[in-house]
């Protein structure tokens, strides 16, 4: 009772309390100087508590179609409302095939734990279904792994399993063999289920694997990460807890997208800002991601009473933890006309990762990884991201276009695109160390999509630099048409080359 109390209280008071903003916005940050001193991390910390007690007074979750996600909704489009934007919501519908019962698997004892699903793990394919336990033996792993892949021989022979006590779960690590012969050697060993987890080299970390058994087990197997590997490995006879079921059902949700539009500025130069402002179902997604919806807000109240010399247009998107659904429907019912009218697209999504690294989306595809560059316009939205870093002395670093996140619908109609993002799941290294601090080894951010993502998951540090970076390219394009059009441009309202020249931060 007393937090619901806490909630009402804190979304009745929020546009006065977060001083500086909504209807207190300085007319004159109209320029890129004036606001990025105008934005500043304690304001956009105040919007993530404010997402974080709507969390937690509706079951520590965020997900669309739930009353978390409404408020989260009604809270920024409030904001936005009093601040004097033109503000709509986009209503949708969509289907998601789930599991009946949510797969679990845990550590039980010692130092219990739930590993998360999609990134601790992933059920086989060919998985048994039930409920199962027992102990974990380790079978021949190779830890650390060896230089190169397929260095381990773990469970490719019967004589892997001397020793082992039947009726244990085998703990087996990819390798020289297929994962067919390691589960059969493991039943004839008496295993009660099966552990195979990856191998550990670059490339050959994570739970991402579907193991190939080549036909039903009636064992139960799991894939693991290294990480999740490695650390059962360290605890011999660790119990662990194994719950699996193939039935499925079908949900249907209704969401909403938030579009929030200048009243000033050219309508066929359409700056478009946007994140996501849904959570997954486990967490109340306050990184992932409450820092991006916080910093996009934030510089959207404080520059709402200037006049940009570009429309600007700021989204905050349902659906994204579905399949980017939001900025997909969006999309879709754009036409030819308002397509061509967006000039380019930034997209914010996770900018606070405890563990952060500055990454910039890599719009040129100098980095040679992955997809390849974005469409025309994103290597200079990519090169002002960097000059900004570098003003502040600030190494950044490259990251792909790997679709997982809302511009993949913008670069697919080719409007330019770009953004930051401080890192999910994947663990820092002592290169990135050296640059960012933080911890080498560990996750860029160890809470993702799980129910610690709270107010607590936050680098103060990361959210303030961010926070500048963003109000520093959304000023550059909203108040200097030539930005996007050239010095010299006509006005002929068509798509152009953004210009490959370094934003100001003095103007």
């Amino acid at each position: 009772m007393k937090l619901r109390a806490a909630l009402v209280t804190a979304v009745l008071i929020a546009p006065l309390a977060i001083t500086g903003t909504a209807a207190h916005a300085d007319p004159n940050n109209n320029s890129v100087r004036k606001l990025v001193k105008a934005v500043n991390g304690k304001n956009v910390k105040r919007h993530l508590k404010v997402l974080d007690l709507i969390a937690k007074a509706n079951g520590n979750t965020r997900v669309d179609g739930t009353r978390g996600y409404e408020l989260s909704r009604d809270y920024v489009a409030g904001l936005l409302r009093l601040a004097g934007y033109k503000v709509s919501t986009q209503k949708f519908t969509f289907e998601n095939l789930e599991f009946k019962t949510k797969p679990v698997f845990e550590r039980r004892s010692p130092s219990p734990q739930v590993f998360a699903l999609g990134l601790d793990w992933t059920p086989s394919g060919h998985t048994a279904e039930g409920t199962f336990s027992g102990k974990v033996q380790a079978v021949d792993v190779m830890i650390p792994p060896g230089p190169a892949p397929n260095s381990s021989t773990s469970g490719c022979e019967a004589a892997d399993f001397a020793g082992f006590t039947p009726g244990n779960f085998a703990l087996i690590q990819r390798g020289t063999c297929g994962f067919s012969v390691k589960v059969a050697n493991a039943k004839a060993a008496g295993a009660s289920g099966v552990v195979l987890f990856n191998e550990g080299q670059e490339g050959r970390t994570e739970a991402d694997v579907n193991p190939d058994l080549g036909g039903p087990s009636d064992l139960p197997v799991l894939f693991a990460s290294y990480w999740t590997g490695r650390d059962l490995a360290a605890t011999p006879g660790a119990e662990v807890g194994f719950t699996f079921s193939w039935e499925t059902v079908t949900k249907s949700y209704t969401t909403y997208n938030v579009l929030a539009e200048t009243r000033h500025g050219r309508d066929d130069n359409v700056v478009m800002v946007g994140g996501h402002l849904d959570s997954v179902e486990d967490g109340p997604g306050i990184n992932d991601n409450g820092s991006g919806v916080g910093a996009i807000l934030e510089v959207a109240l404080q520059m709402a009473k200037s006049r940009p010399e570009n429309k600007v247009r700021f989204a905050f998107w349902g659906g994204e933890e579905f399949g980017l659904l939001g900025a997909e429907h969006y999309v879709a019912n754009l036409t030819e006309q308002e397509r061509a009218n967006i000039a380019l697209y930034l997209n914010f999504d996770m900018v606070a990762s405890p563990n952060y690294v500055y990454h910039v989306y890599d719009g040129d595809d100098s980095d040679g990884v992955g997809a390849g560059p974005g469409p025309e316009g994103s290597a200079q939205i990519e090169k002002y991201f960097e000059e900004f870093y570098a003003s502040r002395g600030l190494a950044s670093k490259g990251t792909d276009f790997d679709g997982r996140s809302d511009y993949g619908p913008f670069i697919a109609v080719g409007i330019p695109a770009g953004g930051l993002f401080t890192g999910a799941e994947k663990r820092k290294t002592p290169e990135e160390v050296a640059k960012w601090g933080g911890t080498a080894g560990e996750r860029y951010d160890r809470c993702y999509h799980q129910a610690c993502d709270d107010i607590r998951n936050i680098n103060d540090t990361a959210l303030d630099v961010n926070a500048d970076a963003i109000a520093t390219l959304v000023g550059t394009y909203a108040f200097d048409p030539s930005k996007i059009n050239g010095p010299h441009s006509p006005g002929v309202g068509v798509r152009a080359k953004l210009v490959d020249e370094a934003p100001s931060s003095q103007s």
